[in-house]
Formats: structure tokens, C-alpha cells, sequence
């Protein structure tokens, strides 16, 4: 499978065939955001936990109704929970108290695309970037619920300004290598991979993410030769395995 990133957002992400639809790559990004300072009290529990933590935090709510501390620690465990509704609507408060909190505009996006309401999470994407112009992140999410929306040419145009903002990230020639793959672009697509791995060369999933567009092109000589270049960087044959017996 080609490695891939879908972010509509989450972060980092990051998103193709998605990277972040484990739960547990979402928890490690949903609680590690340098933004989402108040979410950093929160720590790995069980539904049930969740649940009796919600219930302290609905009464603390109750009392200090305007802090958005408390909401936004709310809201993170309504997405952990998956009522993304809930979650929807508690980010709307915190919006009504601080019109301009980030860490509220980039997850009620998240929480949007899981309910498939793209229009809406391409608005807040679009609002956060209109305060933070230059957030990887962000800038990712939009072009990933653009794709979500069909939207081929206006995803792509997204994709290719992350790279012009962040010429020195893989993840940027990540997100556009396999989308340009999933249109059929190889050429393109080969090239970017070759841009990510230049930018991380031990990264395995990258090799294989280029080598899979060259098997999908007969172009077999050449996947083994980008396979043996990766072993003797360092990467462990072991992670390629698979690949080497095709």
C-alpha cells in the first residue's frame, strides 16, 4: 500500500489512502499539537474513563461556563469518544467566547470531515489560515478536504503552495506525490517521492510508496534498483522484504 497522508488533519499528517485512520496515530497527534496547550493535562484512558472525566468537566463547565480551557478539554475527549457532534458543538461555544482560538477552528474542521461535512471544515480551515497564513498543518487539512470534495484541481493547487512554503519538508512532497499518483500522474509523482526521500533517506515507507508506483508501471528493473540504493543507505532489509520478493 503507498504511504500516504490524510489530515483533514489532522495534523502533521497529516493523508491517497490515509495515514491517520488509526486511533492510535490520532491520539498521539490529537494531544501533541503546540497549540493545543490545554489539552496537555489529558492522558490515555478507557471509554468508561473518558466518560466519568466528561461528567467532571460538564459540572466544572456549569461554574466557569466562559472558560474555554475547560471546553476545549471537553471537546478532546468528545473526538476521543467519537461524538463528533458534541464535539462540533462545544467548539462552536468556544468560537463564541474567543472568535479566534485555533485549536477550536482546526478541530472542529477534523470533526466536520469525520461527519463528511466538507463545506464547513473547508470554512474553518480557511478561517484559521486567515490568521495563521503559513500553518503546515492547516494549509494540509484544507487541501485534503478539497480532494474529499472532488475537487482535483483546487486540492492539487493547495498541495503544490505547501511545497512552495516548505521546500525542506518530506511530509509536503509526501501529501502531493500520492495524490499525483492516485491521478494517474506517475511522472510527477516519482519525482516527489525522490523529493521526500532526499529529505528523509531512511524513511523505508517512502521507498516502498516510489517502488509501488514503479511496479504499478511495469517498471520492475527499476523498483529493484531503488530497493538496493535504500539497503545500502541503511535501511534495513528486513523493511523491505516484501518488496524484494516481487
Amino acid at each position: 500500500m503507498l504511504f500516504s497522508i490524510d489530515v483533514c488533519f489532522v495534523p502533521f499528517c497529516l493523508i491517497l489512502h490515509p495515514l491517520i485512520h488509526d486511533r492510535q496515530t490520532m491520539r498521539a497527534l490529537l494531544f501533541t499539537i503546540l497549540f493545543l496547550l490545554p489539552y496537555s493535562g489529558l492522558q490515555a484512558q478507557s471509554p468508561q474513563q473518558w466518560r466519568d472525566s466528561l461528567s467532571i468537566l460538564n459540572k466544572q463547565i456549569r461554574r466557569f461556563p466562559k472558560s474555554t480551557d475547560l471546553r476545549l478539554k471537553k471537546a478532546a475527549i468528545n473526538i476521543e469518544l467519537n461524538q463528533w457532534d458534541y464535539a462540533i458543538e462545544e467548539y462552536g461555544n468556544v468560537l463564541s467566547i474567543d472568535p479566534k482560538n485555533l485549536a477550536a477552528l482546526y478541530y472542529r474542521a477534523y470533526a466536520h470531515t469525520q461527519l463528511k461535512h466538507y463545506d464547513q471544515a473547508k470554512y474553518d480551515y480557511e478561517t484559521f489560515l486567515s490568521i495563521v497564513p503559513r500553518n503546515f498543518d492547516a494549509q494540509l487539512g484544507l487541501a485534503m478536504v478539497k480532494r474529499r470534495m472532488g475537487r482535483k484541481t483546487d486540492a492539487l493547487e493547495e498541495m503544490n503552495r505547501l511545497v512552495q512554503m516548505y521546500p525542506d519538508s518530506a511530509l509536503a512532497y509526501v501529501a502531493r506525490a500520492g495524490y499525483e499518483a492516485e491521478l494517474g500522474q506517475y511522472e510527477v509523482s516519482l519525482y516527489d517521492w525522490d523529493e521526500a526521500i532526499k529529505r528523509s533517506p531512511l524513511n523505508a515507507d517512502f521507498v516502498v510508496s516510489k517502488v509501488e508506483v514503479l511496479l504499478s508501471q511495469k517498471r520492475n528493473v527499476e523498483a529493484r534498483e531503488e530497493l538496493n540504493k535504500a539497503i545500502k543507505r541503511g535501511i534495513p532489509r528486513s523493511a523491505l522484504n516484501h518488496w524484494m520478493a516481487r
